[in-house]
């Protein structure tokens, strides 16, 4: 595998969650994880031996530390986390189960990356060394000064050669500040070679509708050229507890798809995305000509995130690869 230096940008938060499937109004406590679609990616990345750094801005208090230690203790580089803001934004979580699905409540407003603003993050020092760029459609949903922090990094990346990608990644509860997604992504999408995202987010973003997903791949290609790759999970909800699961990458010239998952038994399918994308991401930067296999292994990771608490995946190389090559059955490792 040739070296690479990724780079994340977004947000960490506080996820506070009922224990087991308790609703809110049943919980006297809440179990504490922290994680974000950027910073989970980067997560996944350092699990599987990648070096990683994670690019944000945290509050200079107690809580904000505590993120930082997260992010540390999982042996990813935080020497470019600048520090300012009111307080760690945070979500809320309550996670479903059979019929009844999870909910999540957002708590972000004037937190630390919400308020970031250009000029903040040493962009220079920040990509010093690194190879492949990646952020979300999360960060430029959260203020305008946000957004145009992200179009900045963008910007700076691209004027360096860094690979980019973006996970599309639409949350409707995020846009409050004035602008729609419409005006804000397309030209932050522009600098981007690889991007995921599915019909929704191609509808809601860019007013892409298609028959199918090559048919919406070939569209995004041809509205983003940069864009050498379209990939995108595919998720039947049968129930809270029971999904199944693949994923779809175009190539610009051939749609491959990945075998289907049946997830029988979910524990915690918060941050299934963000582990597809950091399983895309290894798989792409390991087997850089070969499309289909780094598909594989995307969709496998992202099966095994399903079994663990938490946003983070903590599944290991040799784990995701088992379970691409066939071996599904859980057996105890003696």
């Amino acid at each position: 595998m040739p070296h690479a230096r990724v780079a994340t940008f977004g947000e960490i938060m506080l996820r506070l969650s009922p224990p087991g499937h308790q609703r809110f109004r049943q919980a006297h406590d809440f179990r504490v994880e922290y994680g974000g679609g950027e910073s989970n990616v980067a997560v996944s990345l350092a699990n599987f031996g990648l070096d990683v750094r994670f690019v944000t801005r945290l509050p200079a208090n107690d809580i904000g530390d505590c993120a930082l230690y997260a992010l540390r203790g999982a042996g990813i580089d935080t020497s470019h986390v600048v520090r300012g803001g009111k307080r760690l934004g945070i979500y809320f979580l309550e996670k479903g189960a059979v019929q009844r699905g999870s909910k999540v409540v957002y708590d972000r407003e004037d937190s630390g990356m919400a308020t970031l603003r250009p000029g903040q993050i040493d962009w220079d020092r920040a990509f010093d060394g690194v190879t492949w760029f990646h952020w979300t459609g999360i960060t430029p949903a959260l203020s305008q000064s946000a957004a145009d922090a992200c179009r900045e990094a963008c910007r700076e990346a691209s004027a360096r050669g860094i690979t980019i990608s973006v996970d599309l990644n639409h949350r409707e509860k995020l846009w409050q500040y004035g602008k729609s997604p419409r005006e804000v992504m397309p030209e932050l999408i522009e600098y981007c070679d690889l991007i995921v995202g599915g019909a929704r987010e191609a509808a809601s973003y860019f007013d892409i509708q298609g028959e199918d997903f090559a048919d919406v791949a070939r569209q995004l290609q041809q509205r983003f050229p940069k864009a050498r790759r379209i990939a995108t999970t595919l998720r039947e909800t049968l129930s809270a507890s029971h999904n199944t699961y693949s994923g779809l990458l175009w190539d610009g010239e051939e749609l491959h798809a990945a075998p289907v998952y049946q997830l029988t038994h979910i524990v915690d399918r918060v941050g299934g995305g963000d582990s597809f994308m950091g399983g895309l991401i290894y798989g792409l930067i390991t087997w850089p000509e070969e499309p289909a296999t780094a598909l594989r292994f995307a969709t496998a990771a992202s099966a095994l995130k399903h079994t663990i608490i938490g946003d983070v995946n903590l599944v290991t190389v040799e784990e995701v690869v088992n379970l691409m090559e066939g071996d599904a059955s859980g057996r105890v490792s003696r």
